[in-house]
């Protein structure tokens, strides 16, 4: 699987209420975070396809 950068499909982007908006809850160390910050990444490595009907294809 072809790994991207879309947030917005990603099982890691989640609505945090204390800030009002959506965020990456990956726990990454500092390094890994600044070449975020700098987009230095091609395609996220921590990307998961947020796959809400994988359970329901699982029971057919």
């Amino acid at each position: 699987m072809k790994k991207t950068s879309n947030c917005e499909y990603c099982v890691n982007y989640m609505y945090d209420d204390q800030y009002g908006s959506y965020m990456c809850t990956v726990d990454m160390d500092q390094d890994d975070y600044e070449r975020y910050m700098q987009r230095s990444y091609k395609n996220c490595p921590y990307f998961k396809l947020d796959d809400e009907y994988r359970t329901a294809r699982k029971q057919m």
